[in-house]
């Protein structure tokens, strides 16, 4: 009697053997690749909004809710990465076709546009594309003060621009009652110092800051801005009690008027240029700016 097994099954488990082999040889090289490859990859892209639109159907604020959170999910593993000084180009056009897409679906969702205002201002300067973004939740949020208060901010703020900033300033006062946004309403027809301006946003900023990372990329350009109010209010005294500039920060440490220069939290060194303004060798960015020139 043969006992041996059929030909067919003695293929079977020739081939499975062969497989299971391959399985174990590839397994943990491409399990190093997944756990090794760079976090900018794993953003992903996002269909246009109007065949999204089509393929999601009624869901379309879920959709955009995951969407959100995908995104915040990734800057969040930004900053831990920066924080742990490991540099990574973010997808920074991808993260903006991203929100403008969410906005698409749901013109309502604020953690879309409060995300918008913290990653492509302070670090990338694209006042164009957040203000238009911005402008489509102003037009839908009819009863929030926060979106014409950004817009107004960024107005003045970046672009210097305070006769276009005081109308939103003025629609946040009369949607909030704030008297906050009264008084910047009226500051913004003058010029007036710029870090002050940022300190009072900021301090807005942080106080209703959901997001953890967003909180701390805020928290980290105030300490910035402090230390820059700190060295400004050195410089002042020096010129009155001097009549000139001092020839560098050193110069206000020697004076008194410095107990130290303060430290950048950007990890610069801070310094006068030409013009006697203070500046620093970080240009107060925290995450590189690779990849803002290919915004749409």
């Amino acid at each position: 009697m043969d006992l041996q097994p059929p030909r067919a099954v003695l293929k079977f488990r020739l081939i499975f053997a062969i497989l299971l082999l391959v399985h174990g040889l590839l397994l943990s090289p491409f399990t190093d690749y997944l756990s090794q490859r760079p976090v900018e990859v794993k953003l992903g892209y996002i269909p246009h909004p109007q065949i999204l639109k089509v393929i999601v159907a009624d869901h379309n604020l879920a959709v955009a809710e995951a969407a959100v959170v995908k995104v915040l999910f990734y800057f969040g593993t930004l900053m831990e990465k920066f924080q742990e000084d490991v540099i990574i180009r973010p997808e920074y056009p991808n993260m903006y076709r991203t929100l403008e897409t969410v906005a698409e679906l749901d013109p309502y969702n604020m953690d879309n546009y409060y995300f918008a205002q913290a990653a492509f201002t302070w670090n990338l300067g694209r006042i164009a594309e957040v203000n238009a973004l911005l402008e489509k939740g102003v037009q839908h949020r009819i009863w929030d003060p926060w979106l014409p208060f950004y817009i107004g901010f960024n107005r003045a703020y970046f672009l210097k621009d305070y006769a276009g900033a005081a109308p939103y300033m003025q629609l946040a006062a009369e949607r909030s009652g704030h008297p906050l946004f009264t008084t910047l309403a009226a500051r913004y027809f003058y010029e007036s110092k710029q870090t002050e301006l940022g300190l009072v946003f900021l301090d807005a900023m942080i106080g209703q800051s959901k997001d953890k990372a967003v909180k701390a990329t805020y928290q980290m350009r105030r300490d910035a801005l402090l230390a820059v109010t700190e060295i400004e209010r050195a410089l002042a005294a020096f010129r009155r009690h001097q009549g000139r500039d001092p020839v560098d920060l050193e110069e206000l440490v020697s004076s008194r008027l410095l107990v130290a220069i303060p430290a950048d939290p950007y990890r610069g060194t801070f310094y006068l240029d030409e013009d006697g303004r203070v500046r620093t060798t970080s240009k107060l960015a925290d995450i590189e700016r690779q990849g803002a020139t290919d915004l749409p």
